[in-house]
């Protein structure tokens, strides 16, 4: 690892292989591959479809992702020279692996792991929306606190472990926090109008620390005090683009999905109390199904068969 700084201190685009990023994107592939080809035919049953089209590309999707933030060179400029790349990482791993990978595990899948006992319970209750909000957001802050990130990207082994056991404190808290808004089992999900809320209220902490870094006039992560810049881009600079980054693109993500439910609903609405006539009527109001009309002969008929009804005293 030192030997890696030194080149990239010299050159910030030297590159650094990354094994373990290389094994772990192969072995949920595989993974991925074999629950799908192996156990998802006996899960489903004959004849029934074992995954969609929109299962298999939010898994490539989020595969990829995963494997540009956490590779060469994202990796390597997020935690040697720029915070603001460091955020754009973390971007990746709190609001774009997570609800793709969510929607890319079908239903049986998702029941297969978690199954119906006490692993079922705890994610269920782990995934209440409260819950998950708490978790979420009190992971965002912990992974922000200056000790953590400084201690995480020093130059020794257990600090890139440490690094990487943040990585996974945020893809494990995402994944908790989508559960309610993208997740397969339908009893986790909640309404669109609890979505919006939801997803609204998810924008709001990140402004502390957002607000943290943008306002600052001094290093807050003094790791990042480089010798060599890149991009000629001060340690204030980016700083500020990092609390940037963490307020707009991901307040805009999060809206942008708000948005799109809400158009949702209001369509659901529209529909719901739509009144006017279509090119046939309403079930309940065809009244007959003959092809001569009723006329008043055929009432007046219909009335002097009929028994006329005695009035008890």
């Amino acid at each position: 690892m030192p030997a890696q700084l030194d080149n990239l201190n010299l050159n910030p685009w030297a590159f650094v292989p990354h094994p373990e990023v290389w094994l772990l994107v192969g072995f949920l592939t595989a993974a991925y591959i074999y629950m799908v080809r192996v156990i998802g035919p006996k899960a489903v049953g004959p004849g029934v479809e074992v995954i969609s089209r929109r299962n298999r590309n939010s898994f490539v999707a989020a595969m990829v992702i995963l494997w540009i933030a956490s590779d060469w060179p994202v990796h390597d400029i997020s935690e040697d020279f720029l915070y603001s790349a460091h955020m754009v990482q973390h971007m990746a791993l709190a609001f774009w692996v997570p609800p793709l990978a969510l929607m890319a595990t079908p239903e049986w899948l998702m029941r297969t792991l978690i199954g119906s006992g006490r692993v079922y319970k705890a994610v269920r209750w782990l995934t209440l929306p409260l819950v998950a909000a708490l978790l979420y957001n009190g992971g965002t802050l912990l992974t922000h606190l200056p000790s953590l990130v400084n201690a995480s990207v020093g130059d020794g082994y257990w600090n890139g472990a440490l690094h990487y056991l943040l990585h996974v404190i945020v893809v494990t808290a995402s994944l908790l926090m989508w559960m309610p808004v993208v997740g397969p089992i339908p009893e986790f999900q909640i309404g669109l109008v609890g979505k919006m809320i939801y997803l609204f209220a998810q924008s709001i902490v990140p402004t502390i620390p957002a607000a943290f870094l943008t306002f600052a006039d001094s290093a807050v992560y003094s790791a990042y005090e480089r010798p060599v810049r890149l991009w000629g881009m001060s340690l204030i600079d980016d700083q500020q683009l990092a609390g940037a980054i963490m307020k707009l693109m991901a307040g805009m993500f999060l809206w942008a999905i708000v948005i799109y439910y809400f158009m949702q609903y209001a369509k659901q609405f529209r529909h719901s109390h739509d009144y006017r006539r279509g090119n046939r009527p309403h079930d309940s109001e065809v009244i007959g199904t003959d092809d001569s009309p009723l006329t008043t002969a055929d009432v007046e008929a219909a009335f002097a068969r009929s028994t006329p009804v005695r009035e008890e005293r």
